[in-house]
């Protein structure tokens, strides 16, 4: 199932939007910034293979969930937290979600097994 689909997204605006929107009190208060598959190449990370996550970016409009698009119609995409919390603030955004549904993230801790860990290292050479 697409991703964007299983998220509710139903709509798709521009960052040129979100001004207008916002002075029509049509925009929610907060963003999600949530991890995606890359489509877009480019920022000096085109190794699809060795960096195949993005950031995007679903916002509210009418109380429905969009996704944020270029101007060319393409899902806008961020390599970098740092860089899309600086747009988002500029973007009048103070508080966000962040959701990363693709990356595993580890068992709990009582489930992984003691051999699971490596060693503890011993002391350096000389002690």
């Amino acid at each position: 199932m697409d991703q964007d689909v299983k998220l509710g997204v139903s709509m798709a605006i521009t960052q040129a939007d979100i001004a207008h929107l916002r002075a029509q009190e049509r925009l929610g208060e907060y963003a999600v910034v949530y991890r995606v598959l890359r489509q877009n190449m480019g920022g000096g990370f085109g190794d699809q293979d060795r960096h195949p996550y993005a950031w995007a970016v679903l916002v509210y409009v009418d109380s429905q969930v969009a996704r944020l698009h270029s101007a060319r119609g393409a899902g806008r995409e961020w390599n970098s937290l740092d860089r899309l919390e600086k747009w988002l603030r500029e973007q009048g955004f103070w508080y966000w979600w962040t959701r990363n549904d693709l990356e595993p993230l580890g068992l709990p801790f009582e489930d992984t097994a003691d051999d699971d860990f490596p060693p503890v290292p011993g002391p350096p050479a000389g002690f």
